[in-house]
């Protein structure tokens, strides 16, 4: 199971990647390895030197009654604190943000895959438009 933010590689420049761990409850693993997650709109933000996801959608598990978790509840990322204080410098950058590229499970641990990124003004997006409209068409058979 594999979630990719595909919206994340169309509005910035990925500059680098990190990967990260998610602190989660029991009924959000299980819905996640439902694949029942939404990493389109969220976003990192630090507070008192920890990292935390925003906005990260894991849907309810349907078997859990009372003891069910909040959809969009904040996430505390799992993260060394060099790889903080690294992030933290990076965002503090004029035009950098951090958002999440990638949610997969890696020996049974749910890790997010976050880009430190740069917002693409709009004709680098068209750029990117051009160059896949390009490419789908050298593939096509004649």
């Amino acid at each position: 199971m594999e979630i990719k933010n595909k919206k994340a590689y169309f509005d910035y420049t990925i500059l680098s990647q990190v990967e990260s761990g998610i602190a989660l409850v029991g009924t959000e693993v299980k819905s996640a390895r439902k694949g029942a997650i939404d990493i389109k709109d969220c976003y990192v933000v630090f507070k008192d030197n920890e990292a935390y996801l925003i906005n990260m959608y894991i849907a309810k598990y349907e078997q859990a009654d009372c003891f069910n978790h909040d959809e969009h509840r904040t996430r505390k990322l799992l993260l060394h604190k060099k790889e903080i204080r690294k992030l933290k410098e990076a965002k503090e950058k004029d035009g950098i943000s951090i958002v999440p590229l990638k949610a997969y499970f890696k020996n049974d641990y749910l890790k997010i895959l976050l880009g430190v990124a740069k917002g693409k003004k709009l004709y680098d997006k068209r750029e990117s438009i051009k160059k896949r409209d390009l490419e789908r068409e050298n593939k096509k058979w004649y």
